[in-house]
């Protein structure tokens, strides 16, 4: 890893300790472009990439409409 892109991770650490978010998630990804950011929201603190994050509960009851 070369100077300048340390300084360019340092920047981005800077810039998210001086913005309102609180939570940050890195993650390294070949599907990005360079230099890309992608930001998800979430619900809460404990359910990144939870079903309810994503709006699919895995343990929903559904009833059978047959039975009606």
């Amino acid at each position: 890893m070369e100077n300048h892109e340390i300084d360019q991770i340092i920047k981005m650490l800077d810039d998210f300790a001086n913005s309102d978010t609180s939570r940050l998630k890195i993650d390294r990804s070949e599907e990005l472009k360079e230099g890309e950011i992608m930001r998800v929201h979430h619900h809460g603190r404990c359910d990144i990439g939870s079903p309810w994050a994503r709006g699919c509960s895995f343990d929903l009851i559904e009833e059978d409409e047959s039975s009606d």
